[in-house]
């Protein structure tokens, strides 16, 4: 699997509005240009509501 920089993937989030579902992460990133590689691993993450950025950094590095 390709590895996530944590740098990217905060880019594709940013001004996203916490707690976010993972429905709302995949399609903040989509919105802010994420290519099919990131969008493919943020698919992976888990049904959950994360509460901040950090959290959605955390789950996608435990995917790895």
């Amino acid at each position: 699997m390709a590895k996530v920089n944590p740098i990217e993937l905060q880019k594709h989030l940013k001004g996203l509005d916490y707690p976010a579902s993972k429905e709302d992460v995949i399609n903040h990133a989509e919105k802010n240009g994420a290519d099919k590689d990131m969008k493919s691993i943020l698919e992976q993450l888990p049904d959950e509501e994360f509460e901040t950025p950090t959290d959605v950094n955390k789950a996608v590095g435990e995917l790895e």
